[in-house]
C-alpha cells in the first residue's frame, strides 16, 4: 500500500514522460544542491513513499514550529487556527477536504480516477484511448499513483504527485473547490489565455518559496532528482520571527538557572528571535512582504540550494528587493528582464505599475501615501494572533478604525467627508480608497495601495475607480461629475462612449479578461447591489456565460445567482460550448419573461425606455473586446 505501482506501459507513458521532462529541464537550468544527507522526512509513512515528500531541515537555524508551544501556548493556538498553517499539509483525513470517492475527470487524453485507501489517497491514471479499445471501458494498464501533499484549506484544495525524482512533486491537473464542493480542471481555475499549452506545475522550485517556512528546493543536477527541504509546511511560527534555534537554545539554557542568576541574565543575552511588532513600519512590513511581494529573485544567491537570505528583522531591499514598475529608474536590474520579456508585468501590474493580484499586497502598501509619508504597516490592520483566520484583521480593524486610528479628526464627522449616509457602504473608508481591484482566487480582492477615486487614472490605465464598482448604474461622466462638484479634482475630458453606457458594462463586455472579471465579481457583491438596483444585470453576466476565460465564467455565474430569481441557476463554467450556449439563452429567456423595474437611465446598461435587451449594442461591444491573450499570476 505504500508504494507506487510506476510500470510504463504505452498507456500511460505520455503522462511519466511528461513528468520526467519537466524535471529534467528544470533540474538543467537551475544550481546543483550539494550532496548532503536528505534529512529527516515529514511524513510517519514508510518508505519508498516518504522518500517522495520533502525532507525536514537538520540545521543549526530552525526549531520548528512545535519548538514554540511550550512557552507561547496560546500564540501557538491562534496561528494553528489559522490559513497560514494549513497553506501547505501532508495528505490525511484530517488535512483533505475533497472528495475521493471514485470520481473520474478527463485531462489531455487521460482519465484520472480519484479514490481512497485507508487513510490514503490514490489517483488511477488510465489512457482514454486504451479504455475505449477495451470491452470493459478501462484501460488493462492503469497508473496508480498515491499522492501526498495539499495546497490550501480556504477557498480551494490542490495536490502534488509524485513525480519520481526524488521529492520532485508535480502539479495534479484537478483541483477541489471548497465551497462549491466540487472538482475542476486547475487550468479553468485562473486567469491564463484558454488557447496555450499549460506546462505542468512544479511545486519544488515555485511554491515551495512562499508556502512553506525555511525552503530549500535543493534540485540536484548530477543526479537528475530533487532533494528539497523545508524548516515547516506551511507559513508557521519561523516565517514571521525568524529562525528560533538559538532563542529555543537560549531559553532551555537559562531554565536551568537559579532564579537570580536567570533573571539577570534574561536582560543581558539578546532574545535572538524577531517580534514584528517591535519593528519600525518598514522592517515590519517587510517580513510580510518577503513573501507577499513580487520579489526579484537573484540567482547569485544560490538560494535554490540554500534558501533566501532574508531573515525577519533585515533590509529586505538588499537580498530580495520587491519589483516596483513605478520605480524602474531605480531598479536597473530589471532593464535585462524586461528586454527579454517586455510584456512581464502585465501578468501582474496594471499600466501605472499598480498591483492587479491578490498575494501581492505588499507592493500595493509601497505605493501608499499612508506608508510612503506615515507609519502604515502591515501590522497596523493586521495580526496573526488577535484575528478572524478568515482574512486576519485584527480584533476592531473590520470597521473604520482602521484608518481612524490616524485620521481621527473625521471621526466625528465622518459624512462630511464621505457625502455618504454614515451607515451606507459609501462611508466604510476602504470601499472608496482600497476598492476591489486585484483578482485571485476567482473573486475580487482589495488593492492595497491606499487611493482616491480618479476618473483620470481610470481612462489611463483601465483599473477600475471605487465609485464605479459601487454605483454599476453610472457613466464615468457621471462620476468625473460628481469627483468635480465634491474634490478639487478638474474634470478630465471623458470619451462620448463613457458619456453614454455605465461604466460597469462597457469593463464587462468589451474589457479584458481581468476587467471582465472584476465587473462580473461587483454585480455579485451587496453593497453594489444595494446602490445600483438589481434586475438589469441579468442580460449582460448571460453573455459571459460564453466567456472565452472559464476564471470569467465561473464568476458571472456567481453573480447571476445573486439576482432576483437566479438564486438556484444551474451551470457548469467548464462544460463545452454548445452546453454553455444553451445555459446562455436559458438566463436571457428567464430575465425576459420576469423583467423587474425599469433603472433610472436604462440606456447607459444597454436597455431601451422600456427595458428590453439592446441586443444589437450589446452585441458590438462584444465584437470589439479586448481579446489580447492574458494570463494573471496570483
Amino acid at each position: 500500500m505504500h508504494g507506487q505501482d510506476t510500470k510504463t506501459h504505452p498507456s500511460t507513458l505520455r503522462w511519466i514522460v511528461s513528468l520526467s521532462i519537466v524535471a529534467t529541464v528544470l533540474l538543467a537550468i537551475n544550481l546543483t544542491a550539494p550532496p548532503e544527507p536528505p534529512g529527516q522526512v515529514l511524513s510517519q509513512a514508510q518508505p519508498p513513499f516518504a522518500s517522495t515528500l520533502p525532507f525536514r531541515r537538520e540545521d543549526s537555524e530552525y526549531a520548528g514550529s512545535d519548538s514554540c508551544r511550550d512557552c507561547h501556548d496560546d500564540e501557538h493556538k491562534s496561528w494553528h487556527a489559522s490559513y497560514h498553517r494549513t497553506m501547505t499539509q501532508l495528505m490525511s483525513p484530517e488535512t483533505v477536504r475533497a472528495a475521493f470517492d471514485g470520481q473520474s475527470h478527463k485531462f489531455q487524453g487521460e482519465r484520472f480516477t480519484m479514490h481512497q485507501r485507508g487513510d490514503e489517497y490514490w489517483t488511477t491514471i488510465e489512457s482514454i484511448d486504451a479504455a475505449n479499445a477495451s470491452p470493459d471501458n478501462h484501460d488493462p494498464e492503469p497508473l496508480h499513483l498515491r499522492l501526498g501533499m495539499v495546497t490550501g484549506s480556504h477557498h480551494m484544495q490542490v495536490f502534488w504527485l509524485p513525480g519520481m525524482k526524488g521529492n520532485l512533486q508535480i502539479g495534479f491537473p484537478f483541483a477541489w473547490l471548497i465551497d462549491d464542493q466540487r472538482w475542476a480542471p486547475r487550468s479553468s481555475l485562473f486567469i491564463r489565455n484558454p488557447h496555450t499549452t499549460l506546462s505542468k506545475e512544479n511545486w519544488n522550485m515555485n511554491c515551495i518559496r512562499c508556502h512553506t517556512t525555511g525552503p530549500q528546493p535543493r534540485p540536484n543536477q548530477a543526479a537528475q532528482r530533487f532533494e528539497s527541504r523545508v524548516a515547516d509546511l506551511g507559513i508557521s511560527c519561523e516565517a514571521c520571527h525568524g529562525p528560533a534555534k538559538r532563542h529555543v537554545d537560549r531559553q532551555q539554557r537559562l531554565a536551568k538557572l537559579p532564579e537570580p542568576k536567570r533573571q539577570a541574565a534574561l536582560r543581558a543575552e539578546p532574545l535572538a528571535i524577531v517580534q514584528p511588532a517591535d519593528l519600525d513600519h518598514v522592517r515590519s512590513s517587510q517580513v510580510c512582504g518577503s513573501c507577499h511581494g513580487m520579489k526579484w529573485f537573484d540567482k547569485n544567491e544560490e538560494w535554490t540550494a540554500h534558501g533566501f537570505r532574508y531573515r525577519p528583522g533585515d533590509d529586505l531591499d538588499k537580498t530580495t528587493p520587491i519589483i516596483r514598475p513605478t520605480q524602474i529608474d531605480k531598479q536597473p536590474w530589471l532593464q535585462p528582464v524586461l528586454e527579454k520579456n517586455p510584456h512581464i508585468f502585465n501578468d501582474f501590474f496594471w499600466p501605472d505599475g499598480h498591483i492587479r493580484v491578490t498575494g501581492r499586497e505588499y507592493n500595493g502598501l509601497l505605493e501608499s501615501a499612508c506608508f510612503q509619508k506615515g507609519q502604515m504597516s502591515c501590522i497596523s490592520c493586521h495580526s496573526m494572533h488577535k484575528s478572524d483566520p478568515d482574512d486576519q484583521l485584527a480584533r476592531g480593524m473590520r470597521g473604520n478604525q482602521a484608518c481612524l486610528q490616524c485620521h481621527d479628526e473625521m471621526a466625528d464627522d465622518l459624512t462630511r467627508h464621505t457625502r455618504h449616509a454614515a451607515d451606507s457602504p459609501g462611508s466604510n473608508c476602504t470601499n472608496c480608497h482600497m476598492p476591489h481591484t486585484s483578482y485571485g482566487l476567482l473573486k475580487a480582492i482589495r488593492g492595497h495601495t491606499i487611493e482616491t477615486p480618479n476618473v483620470a487614472t481610470t481612462l489611463a490605465t483601465g483599473r477600475p475607480n471605487a465609485c464605479n464598482l459601487c454605483h454599476l448604474d453610472k457613466t464615468l461622466e457621471w462620476t468625473a461629475e460628481q469627483l468635480a462638484d465634491r474634490t478639487a479634482q478638474a474634470k478630465p475630458t471623458v470619451p462620448d462612449e463613457h458619456r453614454k453606457i455605465a461604466a460597469s458594462a462597457l469593463w464587462l463586455l468589451k474589457g479584458d479578461a481581468g476587467q471582465r472579471a472584476l465587473a462580473a465579481w461587483h454585480m455579485g457583491w451587496q453593497p453594489a447591489l444595494a446602490a445600483s438596483g438589481s434586475g438589469w444585470q441579468q442580460p449582460l453576466l448571460s453573455e459571459l456565460l460564453n466567456d472565452p476565460y472559464s476564471a470569467v465564467r465561473y464568476m458571472a455565474h456567481k453573480a447571476l445567482t445573486k439576482q432576483p430569481g437566479f438564486e438556484g441557476f444551474k451551470y457548469d463554467f467548464v462544460a463545452d460550448e454548445p452546453a454553455r450556449l444553451v445555459k446562455r439563452e436559458a438566463a436571457l429567456t428567464m430575465w425576459a419573461e420576469s423583467l423587474g423595474d425599469t433603472p433610472t437611465n436604462p440606456a447607459a446598461v444597454l436597455l431601451s425606455a422600456n427595458g428590453q435587451r439592446l441586443t444589437n449594442q450589446v452585441q458590438q461591444l462584444i465584437q470589439i473586446r479586448d481579446n489580447r491573450p492574458m494570463r494573471l499570476r496570483e
